[in-house]
């Protein structure tokens, strides 16, 4: 439980992926890619028509990357392979032949973001509020970002990139269009999701790949740019700076 869990279980057709990480829900770079394993085996069993993705305990949804592992790089060659392990899970839950709901029961922080906009539903509650926290640390959403300025847009993007120390409410997140529906409540929230999967479970599975399709068309050069994103984090990691940053940052 120490280094984190990713369970997959399967009912009526509805694949529920749950990962969690003691620490606020943070992603090292193992978690990261068992999540992603997790997704793509989703999307390529039969008996699956529709995938929900979550995280457990009582805190934050995703804290984002996990500063320990952040703070142990020594070489760009380890940074990148870690800032690999968010395009991974970007890129499975974008090539996944099946609808992905996101349930966002908390704060969503740096990846978090990115798992939220990249699912092609999302559902949160009143309290789930968003920050990209990346530049406040000396790097920058670079491997998230494309996936969250296709949901949001270049102007919302900028803003949450740029002021990476406030936080936006889950409502500004709404009505920029990451959520798809906010409630008072998980009890409530919980009820939706599970209405709008037993729908999507019952629906055409070749109806729901091809409009999957279309809903990301223009991405398929994504495995590419997200490793480059990748890249420049695992080089600005490196820096006195982003040590620094860090360190300071672990301390508050």
């Amino acid at each position: 439980m120490e280094n984190g869990t990713v369970t997959l279980n399967i009912s009526n057709g509805i694949g529920t992926i749950a990962f969690f990480h003691p620490q606020s829900n943070s992603l090292p770079g193992a978690l990261l890619n068992k999540l992603a394993e997790t997704i793509t085996a989703a999307g390529e069993n039969e008996d699956i028509k529709v995938i929900v993705i979550k995280s457990t305990g009582v805190k934050a949804f995703c804290a984002g990357a996990s500063f320990d592992e952040l703070i142990s790089i020594k070489d760009f060659e380890t940074g990148q392979r870690f800032f690999s392990g968010f395009a991974k899970v970007i890129n499975a839950m974008r090539k996944a032949p099946k609808f992905i709901i996101a349930r966002v029961q908390n704060k969503a922080v740096g990846g978090g973001v990115g798992i939220a906009a990249s699912a092609d539903y999302t559902f949160a509650v009143k309290d789930a509020s968003i920050k990209l926290s990346e530049l406040a640390v000396g790097i920058g959403p670079f491997v998230v970002g494309p996936a969250v300025e296709r949901k949001l847009g270049t102007s919302a993007f900028t803003a949450l990139a740029i002021n990476a120390s406030e936080w936006r409410t889950a409502q500004w997140a709404f009505e920029k269009g990451l959520y798809a529906d906010i409630f008072d409540n998980e009890a409530e929230m919980d009820q939706a999701i599970e209405a709008l999967a037993n729908k999507l479970s019952k629906s055409n599975p070749e109806a729901m790949m091809m409009l999957k399709k279309i809903f990301w068309e223009g991405t398929a050069h994504w495995d590419t740019l997200l490793s480059d994103r990748a890249g420049m984090s695992g080089k600005l990691v490196l820096s006195d700076f982003t040590v620094n940053a860090i360190n300071s940052f672990k301390t508050k």
